[in-house]
């Protein structure tokens, strides 16, 4: 399904909110565990067993993000979009359905597999769209739309903790919460389906240059550069490192202030939840649209060193202070949005527009890898320390010197990004046809 070619006079700020609808519907992952207790207490599940839908999910991300990311370039974003509203609101009407039955394996199916193919391709769908539509600002252009995805917990949380209020946390009202969901992201999601639309190629997008200016990489040549991989080094290493404090934050803090004479309260906690989301979702805008100002490169030494230094001052002084502790965090978390959201732009610098939907499919198989080194380091240090009889901020204060390692290297990585050798350059149209009437020639 190819999209509608935009007519003459159509505003490119329409597709922003046509990404927007796709990126704060898939955002539900990061709500998930509204759904943890009442599933535990209903289907008689562990902790660990009720986290499996979201880790399957977000590993299903990475891998249909890769996989799929040329079908993405080739189909185009009404496409994609079409798949990732079928595959996430299928997700949800499986789960309905495995809860209603209380066999958990269709809620693992359906969440986790079926929903988390919607994640990826969802996440990767308006990427290379709106960087043609916005080659003046590719790094705000990106930043409005995985904006959404950050965002899209503070909606979804409050949302399903009343809905399980009302239909109950039992497995049928978990069942009538996950069918309203399905329904409901289809029907917005249908709304960014509709709207998309792809710029006309054969002239400049008003107010920026030519979308296919500059040197233009194919998927298959940018995953044999270094650059990419220095790059999906920079990305793992960024979103380990906030991804860490992240997935343990209200027990971090809880931790953290245990032994003072002010300790966390539960609610005080989820709170910090809630600024650390905020955070997240500000710097994905935020930053990103600093990154047109400053360049890529400049504001991710920013994330890499100045995040290192924030986990430093928390290793150091974190609980001591209240408000250090907190704003330190924050500011990572800042930068942990922002790395997602700036990682477009960047692509599109080095490889062009040409396929960077699918090279960005690709290396976001650099966030599957740290969706799982960055809990296990933070988790599996602190229960060493706790089982050796340590507790308070002792617990995880090796984890943040590691996190400081992995931000070192991840700085490294940054500064060996240079310019792609124009062997890997695809040639320009003229050119191509200029070699095929060549060879047409000599034959």
């Amino acid at each position: 399904m190819s999209p509608p070619v935009a007519p003459p006079g159509w505003s490119r700020w329409l597709v922003p909110p046509a990404a927007l609808s796709v990126h704060l519907s898939i955002g539900q992952a990061y709500a998930w565990s509204v759904f943890k207790p009442p599933l535990e207490s209903a289907l008689g599940l562990s902790g660990t067993q009720s986290a499996l839908p979201f880790q399957l999910g977000i590993v299903m991300l990475g891998l249909s993000a890769a996989f799929g990311g040329t079908l993405v370039e080739r189909n185009g974003p009404r496409w994609a979009m079409t798949v990732a509203l079928v595959c996430f609101s299928s997700g949800f009407l499986l789960s309905a359905l495995g809860a209603a039955t209380e066999q958990y394996w269709l809620i693992v199916l359906g969440y986790g597999f079926v929903g988390g193919i919607g994640l990826g391709i969802g996440y990767i769908s308006p990427v290379s769209t709106l960087i043609k539509w916005f080659p003046d600002r590719p790094g705000m252009a990106t930043g409005i739309a995985i904006m959404g995805f950050g965002g899209g917990a503070l909606i979804a949380s409050p949302w399903s903790a009343q809905m399980l209020e009302s239909f109950g946390s039992d497995s049928s009202g978990i069942a009538v919460a996950f069918l309203v969901h399905g329904l409901s992201y289809a029907v917005f999601m249908l709304l960014g389906v509709l709207l998309v639309r792809v710029p006309r190629t054969e002239k400049p997008v008003s107010g920026g240059p030519s979308i296919l200016e500059g040197p233009q990489v194919s998927a298959r040549s940018a995953v044999r550069t270094p650059q990419f991989w220095c790059l999906w080094v920079v990305l793992c290493m960024n979103v380990s490192a906030g991804i860490g404090i992240l997935e343990k934050a209200a027990p971090m803090i809880t931790d953290f202030f245990a032994d003072t004479s002010t300790p966390v309260s539960v609610s005080a906690a989820a709170g910090f939840v809630a600024l650390l989301s905020a955070a997240n979702m500000a710097g994905r805008i935020g930053w990103s649209s600093t990154s047109d100002l400053i360049g890529r490169k400049n504001i991710y030494r920013v994330y890499l060193g100045a995040g290192a230094l924030m986990y430093a001052l928390i290793a150091l002084f974190g609980d001591s202070s209240k408000p250090l502790f907190i704003l330190c965090a924050l500011v990572i978390l800042s930068f942990y949005g922002g790395g997602f959201a700036t990682i477009p732009a960047y692509l599109k610098d080095l490889f062009g527009t040409y396929q960077v939907g699918a090279i960005h499919g690709r290396l976001l198989t650099a966030w599957s890898t740290a969706g799982v080194l960055g809990p296990l380091i933070v988790n599996w240090i602190a229960d060493r320390q706790e089982e050796a009889g340590k507790g308070g901020a002792s617990l995880y204060g090796l984890s943040f010197v590691i996190m400081i390692g992995l931000l070192v290297v991840g700085f490294v990585a940054n500064e060996l990004v240079r310019p792609v050798h124009a062997r890997h350059h695809i040639p320009a149209p003229r050119e191509a046809a200029d070699v095929e009437r060549q060879q047409s020639e000599s034959a």
